[in-house]
């Protein structure tokens, strides 16, 4: 297994686990961009959102919840945040397992960066 989010789902490579269930986690990134940064994954293996089937539709309606109740849960929810998952390489993806970015704490400019 040499996916980075694989391994951390499995216990291999510490994270700053912020809430797990059976389906998602939910961490800390480990170079922020804000002042709250995390990511929510699937612990199911998908390595793109291109790659998402219709099988996976609750499992991604998941991961948004998730990151929903996360950001309420971090005391950014009333002030605001930003949610983003990038596809691909152009689309700025890092890293070869769907995630969803979760970040605020500080005004978020558009275009993002």
């Amino acid at each position: 297994m040499s996916c980075i989010f694989c391994k951390i789902v499995a216990g291999e490579i510490p994270a700053e686990i912020i809430y797990q269930d059976d389906d998602v986690m939910c961490f800390k990134d480990v170079a922020p961009q804000a002042p709250t940064h995390l990511l929510v994954i699937p612990k199911k293996h998908i390595g793109s959102i291109a790659e998402l089937k219709d099988s996976d539709t609750n499992l991604a309606g998941k991961i948004l919840v998730t990151a929903t109740a996360m950001a309420k849960d971090q005391g950014i929810s009333e002030s605001g945040y930003r949610v983003a998952m990038n596809c691909g390489d152009e689309g700025g993806q890092t890293v070869g397992h769907i995630h969803m970015h979760v970040l605020g704490g500080r005004q978020m400019g558009w275009p993002p960066g």
